[in-house]
Parts: structure tokens; sequence; C-alpha cells
């Protein structure tokens, strides 16, 4: 789940049945839900987007809270992955199903945003810590649809997933399934708290960001550090072969841009998403 505090432009309001719901981990109180929208047959969105949801407190006033949607269009239904937090309240309130038993209906109005794939479509760094992987999963189902033309056009496609323990890394089997399916996606988790026993890759993201950048440029003879270029060039006019994009809290998407900044990347290559 990423949360967003952006304005919000135009409001349509839809009624979401929710159809699913059950933990993806314990230790962090995540929770993975499924919604159908009522009286519509269609909800197109641009995978990345967000959706918000509306209830009344329990003094009776109205809070407003946005949602990464955490899947790729499909008819009238989308998900969501969010976690319970200190003082929450529209997670803590889906989480628990006394207040939103199945069945419930949440009212909700979007999409909105701008968290989405750049086109012309280019190689791809998609970067997540925490339930800032809820939209890169929404990207990935609808680069490589299970059934479908795969839409990546052979890109080459990483995701580099931050977490302190295993337990925290949300929906990893799906994506280890489709890294075994396609060659061109490659899946990067890492723990910052790994146990002993854990043979995969360990430490912050920006450190294996800053790998995949360096061993890209040599396997395509390109230089690693780039001349930096003029910030206030027209978005018109720069053309990439690859691309980043990060979700998570703000120190990390900090040090992802510092780091991309030092190989010389241009600001509009880095896509960037906070949620806190």
């Amino acid at each position: 789940m990423a949360t967003h505090a952006r304005h919000i432009l135009e409001r349509t309001f839809l009624t979401a049945r929710l159809v699913h719901k059950h933990c993806i981990s314990r230790s962090a109180q995540t929770y993975h839900f499924d919604f159908v929208l009522e009286d519509v047959a269609d909800f197109p969105f641009v995978p990345g987007q967000f959706i918000s949801a509306i209830a009344e407190d329990r003094s009776g006033r109205e809070q407003t809270r946005a949602y990464s949607l955490a899947s790729a269009p499909a008819a009238n239904h989308f998900e969501l992955c969010l976690n319970r937090v200190e003082g929450g309240f529209f997670s803590n309130r889906l989480a628990d199903l006394p207040d939103v038993p199945i069945g419930a209906a949440v009212r909700v109005f979007g999409p909105n945003g701008f968290f989405t794939l750049r086109e012309p479509l280019t190689d791809s760094i998609l970067v997540a810590t925490g339930t800032g992987i809820a939209p890169m999963r929404s990207m990935l189902q609808w680069l490589f649809p299970q059934n479908g033309p795969d839409r990546s056009q052979g890109k080459q496609t990483w995701l580099v997933y931050g977490t302190r323990h295993a337990t925290e890394l949300y929906y990893r089997d799906e994506f280890e399934a489709l890294a075994a399916r396609h060659s061109n996606f490659h899946y990067l988790p890492t723990l910052s708290r790994g146990p002993a026993d854990w043979t995969g890759l360990r430490g912050y993201v920006q450190d294996h960001v800053a790998k995949i950048v360096e061993d890209r440029a040599k396997r395509l003879g390109q230089p690693v550090h780039t001349p930096a270029s003029d910030p206030a060039t027209p978005a018109a006019q720069p053309h990439f072969d690859i691309h980043a994009y990060a979700c998570g809290l703000s120190p990390m998407i900090i040090s992802i841009r510092d780091c991309l900044k030092h190989y010389g990347w241009h600001r509009r290559q880095i896509v960037t998403e906070r949620y806190d």
C-alpha cells in the first residue's frame, strides 16, 4: 500500500464491494484485498495509479485515504495491499473483519496519479520497500500478463525489493514465478536484517541499484558515468534507454535519487512516489 496526499481534481464516486481478504505477513500485519466495483463493467486505469477510499470516522467526520492499486486493470476488479499502522484509520478498519466484513461496500473515487511507466517503454529498474510494492505489482502484471501478450517488448526489467525480514517479502512466490517465465525480468529481493540462513541479497536497495547500473553499462559498452544533463531540458527533448521507478518512504527515495544522480542520470529518468 502506498498512500498519497495529492490534490484530487475529479471525484466520480463508485461503490467497491470487498470480495476477498487475506493476511500476507503476520509479522508486519499486511493484508491483500480484492474488490469488485458495482454498476460498472470496466475500471480503466494506468498501472501505478492510486484510488481513494472514503469513510466516516467515529466522530462522523469524512476521512479520505489513497492507496496504490496493486493489480493491473481487469474489468471492474481491483486489488490493494496495505498494512495496519499505529493510529491508522482506514487501513486498520479494512484489516479488521468486524469493521469491514467480506461483502462490505466501500466508497471510492479515482484513479489518479502519475507514477506510471514512461513511453516509449525502456529498460526499467523498479525499486520498492514495504508496501511500496503495490504499484510495482500493478506494472509487472501489465507488462507480463499471465493470460495475454507480453507487453515488455523484450526490455530488461529489474525489481529490487528491500525489506527487513523474509516474512515481509510480499508476493514473493508470484515474482519468483514471473522471473522463471520471463528471462528479461529479474527479481532481486534484499534483506537488511536477514537471518544467517538467508542466501539472497543483503543490505539496502540503493547498493543493488548501483550494481545494476554498472553491470548494464559494461554489458552494453556504455560509460558507467554519463555527463550530467541540464535539469531544465524540456521534457520533449531527452531520450533515455532506461528509467528507474521508486516507491517507498522518503529516505529510500532520496537515496535512490542520489545514487542515480551520481551516475549522471537526468532527473526525468527517475520517477518516484512517496507514501509517508
